[in-house]
């Protein structure tokens, strides 16, 4: 049985603490809504235009505009605000929310390739933040993608 904590380090290359070092302060207050709108609102303008059918397709029955909010409100609630996605939809459970995703380590790869590149189309997200928040969403996609794998 492969550890999930090593298995995510070797992958991401970030550790725990690099990862979970976005609680050290309330990122919610530096940056505020809009920018979390933005971070998202380009991430996902990324993804359903990406010219990787398969990963695009990974997204094919969801819709656009929900999955913007869906993921700015978790950033905001994970990240210091407001709990706005646990009012609207409930606890998180990231791992769970993602079973019915073919969240694939290559898929996770995707992902950040689209995130790291919408992190650094957000002028108000400054390097070191934006390292802090990369670090995290690295460690995130991996975490998924181990979790996902053990459903199998």
């Amino acid at each position: 049985m492969t550890n999930m904590d090593d298995w995510i380090r070797q992958k991401s290359g970030v550790s725990n603490d690099a990862a979970f070092a976005i609680d050290s302060e309330n990122l919610f207050a530096s940056l505020g809504v809009d920018v979390f709108k933005k971070l998202s609102r380009s991430f996902y303008d990324r993804v359903y235009a990406d010219e990787v059918v398969w990963f695009r397709n990974i997204f094919k029955n969801k819709d656009k505009e929900e999955a913007i909010q869906n993921q700015y409100e978790f950033f905001i609630q994970r990240m210091g605000g407001p709990a706005l996605y646990s009012e609207r939809k409930g606890h998180p459970a990231l791992a769970a929310r993602h079973m019915n995703f073919n969240m694939t380590e290559k898929a996770a790869e995707r992902w950040l390739f689209h995130m790291r590149a919408a992190l650094e189309s957000v002028p108000e997200i400054d390097e070191p933040l934006r390292k802090k928040m990369y670090d995290y969403f690295a460690h995130t996609a991996y975490f998924l993608s181990f979790r996902v794998s053990q459903k199998n």
